[in-house]
């Protein structure tokens, strides 16, 4: 059975340095920073969360908590009410209610909130969990932050292993074997960064992550703002990798109908789907 009703949230406005870069001058008089887009999944068995974008204690403690480097260069506003405690609270649901959180990756403006639902499992692959608790590369140092899931013991780790599904290998069911919701490798960004697939009822969501930062990117004529598109390759831990995987994706957009493709940062996108603009 499909979600029965899937919420788009965005936990963390951000700003950061550079605003001219990150988007096309056409459109920049529109631009007012990016989103982190979140999924709020209804099912008969709870509430599953697709990342956490920032939690009440990044909001609270700010800097302290969330390091230097990401506090300057991207800027979040801090807002509590754009938490997803208080979003999914505002609903009508309890942070109880929250029984599994699916993680794209464990990035700092991704996994902030997952102390804010302690009765939740946490899904995630396995080399996404071992990069973020060794932080070997100068590139992981800054991006984890293990203060913001230090209080969580619950975790489900996977192996990249499992099916072929829209062009994917190693594509798996998640969530007790939920067949409606689909684990899909995509590393490059980070060692084990993933998309989330999501069975709605008009078709398939899929939900990206950091595997492109602009909308364009996945379109016929692929193109990136300048800033955008060195924060791609500066993040990226393989960008060949994560290169190669983002034009799987542009493939997919290109030649499904039944599937809509969205990631974590693009504005308009974010608007589109939860149909606030």
């Amino acid at each position: 059975m499909p979600a029965t009703r899937i919420h788009h949230l965005n936990c963390a406005s951000m700003h950061p340095l550079g605003r001219p870069l990150l988007e096309h001058p056409g459109q920049l008089q529109d631009f007012h920073g990016l989103v982190c887009h979140c999924l709020l999944i209804e099912t008969e068995a709870g509430l599953i969360l697709v990342d956490t974008g920032l939690g009440v204690a990044d909001v609270t403690q700010g800097r302290s908590r969330l390091g230097g480097m990401f506090s300057h260069v991207v800027r979040p506003a801090l807002r509590h009410e754009e938490t997803a405690r208080h979003q999914i609270e505002a609903l009508g649901f309890s942070a109880d209610d929250v029984r599994h959180i699916v993680l794209t990756h464990l990035d700092v403006d991704h996994a902030g909130g997952i102390g804010d639902f302690p009765q939740a499992r946490v899904h995630v692959l396995a080399s996404e969990y071992a990069a973020a608790q060794a932080r070997r590369h100068i590139k992981e140092r800054d991006r984890y932050r293990p203060a913001q899931w230090a209080a969580t013991d619950d975790w489900k780790r996977y192996e990249v292993d499992g099916e072929r599904w829209q062009g994917f290998d190693a594509v798996r069911a998640i969530v007790d074997s939920e067949p409606d919701i689909l684990l899909v490798p995509l590393t490059g960004h980070t060692r084990g960064h993933a998309a989330i697939a999501v069975r709605a009822e008009t078709g398939w969501l899929l939900h990206a992550g950091d595997a492109y930062f602009h909308r364009d990117e996945i379109g016929q004529r692929p193109c990136c703002p300048f800033g955008l598109k060195m924060f791609e390759r500066l993040m990226a831990v393989d960008n060949r990798d994560r290169a190669r995987n983002q034009a799987r994706l542009r493939e997919l957009a290109l030649s499904a109908s039944d599937i809509d493709i969205f990631c974590s940062h693009d504005p308009v996108e974010f608007a589109r789907a939860s149909g606030s603009r």
